[in-house]
């Protein structure tokens, strides 16, 4: 027990220096995709987007509910002379529908088929959120790429300028060589504070990505799997993408909107019933309450509504065909940049193999031109413009790896696949039947109510 504390003490210790030799673990892309997705305000916009097309169909739902409401009444009557009479009267009524010829349900399967739609086009804004994170943490490994590439040929042209200022002074050059030197490491200078600025841009776009500043970024991951071909990619894209997948809802929701239209014109059966206590002045003027019930059916039909109804059927006529050749139009949008992305690829493949021999042949030109210099059979300007062809080189395979790798993931995001599912990210996900399976039948109980406040008080505490 003596040696108890020391020993902890002890323990402690070496626990703190050696979590504090260990370095910070590099932040992955997969990392960067979940912060962006917990920090987005604008998928908690859309989720709330969401929520109130849920309660669209709770609403046509409740228009087959009875409604239920009571009046209270009191008036005052002035008589001839000087009597005055009193009357109070309290009414509890109901009312509901009890036939419309589909009206109502066809309002019904419409909200319904909107909220299908509005939760495919939350999956559509969960792809630009993840795709705008990876342009994010792709942007800065370009900078930093960049800048670490400037830095290194200030330093070579800081010793090509001093290698130039020894040759000046035992006179194998003139001062214009030097000149050529000092401007070219000027040059060099002022790129690398402007890619120092790109890069301080860029953590500005990943800091309002991610909601954080970056930190240490990991190397570019391994590139995702793609289909076979392009046809393949296309296929994939037809039965997935959210935009596609939302045009088709919506289409559907207009041509329910037609036969809504339609069932207007059609008659509706109502019930009603009633009752109620009158206290007032009898033929005798003696005040008493008197009560009274009463109960109906009510079956009406507009006959002539000013072409009121005719132009709200032409009108979803209408809404129908232009739901229909969006949903063309978004298919056809879908198929295009399947297409050129995978161009894209290609592209970068392509120039990244090209540029792999570019550099190899000006490193080989570079270390040549710059060995005969030293024996004065090269100036110092074909120095220098080896060593900026070499550099150019380089800056252009950052790039092209770059925009390899962001083809990838917007390929990915043309074929809908760019999401935290598909992405296997490991993260729990919005759920949208949750809050959906709690308002679609119009709750109005006190268990249902408080069932729904307990998923309010769950997608708080998520966000």
């Amino acid at each position: 027990m003596i040696f108890a504390r020391p020993l902890r003490r002890l323990v402690g210790t070496a626990a703190i220096v050696l979590c504090t030799a260990l370095p910070a673990a590099a932040e992955s892309l997969a990392d960067t995709l979940v912060a962006a997705y917990r920090h987005s305000a604008l998928i908690e916009q859309n989720r709330a987007v969401l929520r109130a097309a849920d309660e669209d169909v709770a609403s046509a739902v409740a228009q087959l509910r009875p409604v239920v409401q009571w009046v209270l009444e009191h008036n005052v009557q002035r008589n001839e002379g000087t009597t005055t009479t009193r009357t109070t009267s309290l009414q509890l009524g109901a009312q509901i529908t009890l036939y419309d010829w589909g009206r109502s349900q066809f309002a019904i399967d419409g909200a319904k088929e909107q909220v299908l739609a509005t939760r495919q086009a939350l999956l559509g804004v969960e792809q630009d959120i993840l795709l705008n994170a990876a342009l994010a943490y792709f942007d800065i490994w370009r900078a930093k790429e960049q800048v670490a590439l400037q830095q290194n040929s200030v330093e070579v042209l800081s010793r090509e300028r001093q290698a130039a200022q020894d040759r000046f002074d035992v006179g194998e050059i003139t001062v214009t060589d030097v000149a050529l030197a000092d401007a070219q490491l000027a040059q060099t200078r002022a790129a690398l504070v402007a890619a120092q600025g790109d890069l301080e841009v860029a953590r500005e776009a990943y800091m309002a990505a991610t909601g954080r500043r970056p930190g240490t970024l990991s190397g570019p991951p391994p590139l995702p799997r793609l289909p076979a071909s392009v046809d393949a990619a296309r296929a994939v894209a037809q039965k997935t993408h959210p935009a596609i997948l939302q045009a088709q809802r919506q289409a559907a929701a207009a041509e329910l909107g037609v036969l809504a239209a339609a069932a207007e014109r059609r008659p509706t059966l109502s019930a009603n019933a009633g009752v109620g206590v009158t206290r007032g002045p009898d033929r005798f003027g003696e005040y008493d309450d008197r009560v009274g019930a009463s109960a109906g059916l009510n079956l009406s039909q507009t006959i002539y509504s000013g072409g009121r109804l005719p132009s709200a059927h032409r009108r979803a006529m209408a809404q129908r065909d232009q739901a229909r050749s969006a949903l063309l139009n978004t298919s056809r949008l879908v198929s295009q940049n399947i297409g050129e992305f995978w161009a894209n690829i290609d592209v970068a493949r392509a120039q990244i193999g090209a540029l792999d021999s570019q550099i190899s042949a000006a490193q080989q030109a570079y270390d040549g031109v710059r060995e005969e210099a030293m024996l004065g059979a090269r100036t110092t300007l074909d120095v220098l413009d080896a060593e900026q062809s070499l550099l150019q080189a380089r800056a252009d395979k950052i790039s092209a790896e770059v925009n390899l790798q962001l083809a990838h993931y917007q390929l990915l995001s043309a074929m809908g696949h760019l999401t935290v599912e598909h992405l296997n990210l490991g993260i729990p996900t919005y759920d949208p039947s949750q809050y959906y399976n709690a308002v679609r039948n119009a709750p109005y109980t006190s268990r249902q109510g408080e069932s729904l406040d307990r998923v309010l008080r769950a997608l708080g505490k998520g966000n």
